[in-house]
């Protein structure tokens, strides 16, 4: 089968097409900016790449178009398509089709935690003999790669509720048919295709009735909007975990959650890892229980903790030096702000932070959760906040004694260069963004270097 992806790059679709071309498809595709790592990635599996869109990219003999969710109607390669009656789908389907069909698939899904926590799981399924096929939207360092097909009937798929295609607004993860299923939170995000959280509440409500009745849901139990979605209906068995009487629960012996106790039923097991934050000790909790779904003992999967290495772009350190400390991670919302500024003043103690955040999702360029922000950001020394142009909203708001605001990244990088104290000890810096941030982070390490 020879198979055309429109908007091959982004992570999902580039993790698409490398299971297609596993699978021993011929694979072509197109973006808007074809740019490393997922070009050179998919370039290596013998992928052609077009940069831009054209009718003229779709090789005649193309069997199946996959349209990636980011394509809209007017884009020139799409018009072509549907004038000439081309066959398509979204990425989302034909996985589900091709990839999923038949298997016991690993589900995460939540507004946080999704990569973090499927990465987490694909590694104790890995480490206990369990081969699995998995999709993530990151790469984790484990595997140093965001998708395989496998070799057993396993499939672990990070499930994002954004929507499917320009002709199918339903999330993508309604064309998962999870066995396994965790919830791992639930808020309102993607304000750019839901009204409310009711609209998303509403979406996770279509996934619960796509897992069988022998199925397992693994949900938080200390999100009420994911309580809100039990009582719509759920078909499955039912497993609660982050509450003090869930099925699974932890404790936490050091304050970075670094060292903690998994609790389930009357045993407990001693967790020490390398990642800190409450939020990741119940993403590890999660995939602990997730795992025990498929039969792996709870001692394996605590032992397999300890050499999870995490993921790119969560927490990550790209410069260690005695002066400065960086660290990249993708949070992009007022909760996971908080969850990850808390787990580093844990770890760090007195030392200095400081953070950088680029608000470039959707919802946060629209300012819908403007007003959370700076409590989201005060466990941070200083903070320096980047707006371009997309911004809808004056994050001047945001200013304080601690915020400065900023519509440069050269002038914020010359004020983060100036509040590095080399005398009090490590700075550590915390840079937040879902995307390039023009390039700050290479730019700052030089001037550090």
């Amino acid at each position: 089968m020879n198979i055309h992806i429109i908007g091959i790059c982004g992570t999902f679709m580039g993790g698409v097409a490398r299971l297609a071309r596993d699978l021993g498809m011929i694979v072509t595709g197109s973006d808007a900016n074809t740019y490393p790592p997922m070009s050179t990635q998919l370039e290596s599996l013998g992928i052609e790449l077009f940069e831009g869109y054209s009718a003229d990219n779709i090789p005649e003999d193309t069997d199946i178009v996959l349209v990636g969710n980011t394509i809209s109607r007017g884009n020139p390669e799409l018009e072509s398509v549907l004038d000439k009656g081309l066959r398509y789908t979204s990425g989302a389907q034909w996985l589900g089709e091709h990839v999923l069909q038949g298997r016991w698939v690993l589900a995460v899904a939540g507004t946080h935690g999704k990569t973090t926590t499927s990465s987490l799981l694909a590694w104790l399924l890995e480490q206990n003999d369990l081969a699995p096929g998995y999709l993530i939207g990151g790469v984790p360092e484990n595997f140093g790669e965001s998708a395989r097909l496998g070799t057993t009937p396993f499939f672990v798929i990070e499930a994002d509720e954004y929507d499917t295609a320009f002709c199918d607004k339903r999330s993508k993860f309604v064309h998962y048919q999870p066995r396994t299923l965790i919830l791992n939170n639930l808020e309102f995000d993607h304000a750019d295709i839901f009204k409310d959280l009711a609209a998303i509440q509403n979406q996770f409500n279509h996934l619960l009735k796509t897992v069988p009745q022998h199925g397992q849901i693994i949900y938080n139990q200390d999100s009420p909007a994911l309580a809100e979605v039990l009582e719509m209906g759920y078909w499955s068995e039912l497993r609660s975990f982050n509450s003090t009487d869930s099925n699974w629960r932890a404790e936490k012996i050091k304050d970075d959650a670094s060292e903690f106790l998994l609790l389930h039923g009357s045993k407990k097991y001693l967790v020490n890892w390398s990642l800190i934050g409450d939020h990741n000790m119940a993403n590890a909790v999660a995939a602990i229980a997730a795992a025990h779904h498929v039969g792996i003992p709870i001692a394996n999967s605590v032992e397999s903790l300890a050499s999870f290495k995490s993921v790119k772009r969560r927490m990550e350190v790209i410069f260690d030096q005695p002066s400065a400390r960086v660290y990249d991670d993708f949070a992009h919302h007022p909760t996971a702000i908080a969850e990850t500024l808390s787990g580093l003043r844990s770890s760090v103690g007195e030392q200095k932070i400081i953070a950088v955040l680029e608000p470039r999702s959707n919802t946060m360029k629209r300012g819908i959760h403007k007003h959370l922000l700076q409590e989201a950001l005060e466990k941070a020394d200083n903070v320096l906040v980047f707006a371009d142009q997309n911004v809808k909203w004056d994050i001047s708001e945001l200013e304080s004694d601690s915020i400065s605001a900023f519509s440069s990244t050269e002038l914020l990088l010359e004020q983060l260069i100036s509040l590095i104290d080399k005398d009090q000890g490590q700075t550590n810096i915390l840079i937040m963004s879902n995307g390039g941030f023009e390039n700050l982070y290479q730019r700052l390490i030089n001037r550090l270097s």
